[in-house]
């Protein structure tokens, strides 16, 4: 029987979630485009790995806009649970992408530290300045919808790894001018590339999971087990299931085995109160529960199906 016991609702206004969403958007074409060109003039491989960057921000954009757009839509009798599952997949392949330019940023860098070339250091200063500015907008708009939103965070992520490359490139710059030390130029482009790898794989690790199934990483299938049979109806929880459909909810399923053959009016009420412990005590707030007595089945917590 299944119970939704309680949402967690993103209190941020959806359409002002989608302009600040389109705004970042606009914002990372115009710096992406003056990168391209600031880094073809100057010579500039960290500013074009910048570039680079924000035209991948560009797309990660553009897919977490969509996905944003698409979670809101109803369910059907085609799709019992719409699209709620979009915005995961859009985080899925935001982080996937930050990997792969890592991966070859990282490969550029090795080509031109082993053929350096001078570069016109106050350009790149220039541009630099400009993508700490952009990106850093870009970032205060997305910060607080990134705490509660996977999609939203992937986003986040994109633009604020972009706000550190730029001012990874303005210090390169200044060291390129005043001592013309080029090699610097390949150096933090590999540093740029290893910091995206780290949070593109954090997120792709954590997309993966909920994509999965997997059981969320703070809860622990035997203390819900215990928690649920220190009701003393309950002989045993087994059977059980616990995943994530998006990061606002939670679902468990179970078999419960009861000691006597109760009425479906006390079912009801035990149920009751097993959906208040599984939502004050571990955030569950879609229960589904398939009540048992004297059934012969395994019994054990985790039943291959």
């Amino acid at each position: 029987m299944p119970h939704n016991y309680a949402d967690n609702h993103n209190h941020s206004h959806p359409d002002l979630k989608g302009r600040k969403l389109l705004l970042s958007i606009f914002l990372n074409i115009i710096i992406t485009v003056a990168q391209v060109i600031g880094g073809i003039v100057s010579g500039s491989l960290s500013l074009l790995s910048d570039a680079l960057h924000n035209f991948s921000d560009v797309l990660s954009l553009m897919v977490s806009y969509v996905a944003d757009r698409f979670s809101k839509k109803d369910a059907s009798v085609t799709k019992t649970f719409g699209y709620k599952r979009a915005e995961i997949i859009a985080a899925f392949v935001n982080s996937a992408s930050l990997i792969i330019v890592a991966v070859y940023l990282i490969y550029e860098a090795i080509i031109r530290f082993m053929n350096p070339t001078a570069i016109e250091g106050k350009l790149v200063i220039w541009l630099a300045i400009l993508g700490i500015l952009v990106n850093g907008f870009s970032v205060l708009l997305l910060s607080k919808d990134s705490k509660s939103n996977m999609n939203m965070r992937s986003a986040y992520l994109h633009l604020f790894t972009d706000m550190a490359a730029s001012v990874a490139v303005l210090v390169g710059g200044l060291l390129m001018l005043y001592f013309e030390w080029f090699w610097v130029d390949s150096i933090l482009t590999v540093l740029i590339a290893i910091y995206l790898l780290f949070m593109g794989y954090d997120l792709l690790k954590s997309s993966f999971k909920v994509l999965m199934l997997f059981t969320p990483d703070e809860l622990s299938l035997e203390q819900v087990s215990e928690a649920i049979c220190r009701f003393p109806e309950i002989k045993n929880v087994h059977h059980m299931h616990i995943w994530q459909l998006n990061e606002q909810e939670t679902h468990l399923e179970a078999h419960l085995d009861f000691y006597e053959d109760v009425t479906l009016t006390e079912f009801d009420t035990v149920l009751t109160k097993v959906e208040e412990v599984l939502y004050n005590e571990f955030g569950i707030n879609h229960v589904t529960i398939q009540p048992e007595h004297q059934k012969d089945d395994p019994k054990d917590i985790i039943v291959q199906d």
